[in-house]
């Protein structure tokens, strides 16, 4: 207990350790509203925490926290909405090409994408594990969902029915509904790409759904979780080239690495635009974004906000909004 401090003892810590100028009442109840552990440390830095932000007041944090926050409320509708839509377009060619609404039938017919590598290789092997992982882990998921009583589940176990897909989708994570499509069989990939007005020159493997669930994975998971998202530490792995290629060939966007929160409004917007949704309510999403940036610009110096929202990101948007005007 020697190392326990108290608020007061913890801003007394940020001032003298720190040289973060912090005092007040209010300040001290803003720091107990956004968590000096989650709060302060969560956004002492960028992407890394070698990369320390020299803060000099609290207001400066504050005002990043802020900006993740309405991040957060942006992209949280919208991704969820990709996810459903997503869900449906690979349901829709799924139950089309297997005549069947039974995950066993589903699972023999067309999770089998690992037919199309030579059997024995690297690779062979790397696509049966991943559909045995799969077929463990939806079998787990609806006896963890028959537990917690979840209604779409516990229907058709009642029933002493088995449970169709479009129901197993409903309790899949996004990061599971990924591996589903990987498993798929490459014609039926193709053709959900196809389906989804995906640009075909740039996903010769089928890969490109997948790689796009996969992509938006790990920010849906940290907005759920109210996790830091605006310097993109959620980003868990390789970004696959074709993604890259595909916007940046479909939007006319250069230099889109996904090191930054802008590429991601890029592709939300690229998706909701595939996906028809109309121009007004894209610009919203985007609008959204430009207000938080320029509301940031106003309230932290110069220096901390040249390094988390790039030079790029204004050429960005613009081009973007022309890319949406099509």
């Amino acid at each position: 207990m020697d190392n326990v401090k108290s608020i007061n003892s913890l801003m007394a810590y940020m001032r003298d350790k720190h040289n973060i100028a912090i005092n007040g009442s209010s300040q001290k109840i803003k720091l107990k509203n956004i968590g000096y552990y989650h709060g302060y440390k969560g956004y002492r830095y960028i992407t890394n925490p070698s990369n320390r932000i020299p803060y000099t007041d609290f207001n400066e944090i504050l005002a990043i926290n802020n900006f993740d926050m309405k991040l957060k409320a942006n992209i949280y509708s919208q991704i969820m909405f990709i996810e459903t839509a997503l869900k449906n377009y690979v349901l829709e060619v799924v139950l089309d090409k297997s005549n069947s609404s039974s995950f066993n039938t589903i699972y023999n017919k067309l999770l089998t994408d690992y037919k199309s590598y030579s059997v024995g290789s690297n690779n062979y092997k790397d696509s049966l594990s991943r559909r045995l992982r799969l077929q463990d882990k939806i079998y787990s998921t609806l006896t963890k969902s028959y537990s917690n009583d979840k209604k779409v589940v516990v229907h058709f176990y009642n029933k002493d029915a088995n449970v169709p897909i479009w129901a197993i989708f409903e309790v899949l994570s996004l990061g599971e509904f990924g591996s589903f499509v990987s498993c798929l069989d490459r014609s039926v990939k193709k053709q959900i790409s196809m389906n989804l007005g995906l640009n075909q020159a740039c996903d010769s493997n089928g890969k490109l759904t997948q790689s796009i669930i996969y992509t938006l994975k790990d920010l849906r998971n940290s907005v759920a979780h109210n996790d830091v998202i605006f310097d993109t530490r959620f980003k868990s792995g390789y970004i696959n080239g074709s993604l890259t290629s595909c916007v940046q060939q479909s939007t006319g966007i250069t230099n889109i690495t996904f090191d930054s929160i802008v590429d991601y409004i890029i592709l939300i917007s690229y998706m909701l635009k595939i996906l028809n949704v109309s121009k007004t309510e894209i610009n919203n999403f985007i609008n959204e974004f430009v207000n938080s940036v320029e509301n940031l610009r106003k309230l932290i110096p110069i220096n901390i906000y040249n390094r988390i929202i790039h030079t790029d990101t204004r050429n960005k948007i613009i081009a973007l909004k022309q890319y949406i005007k099509l």
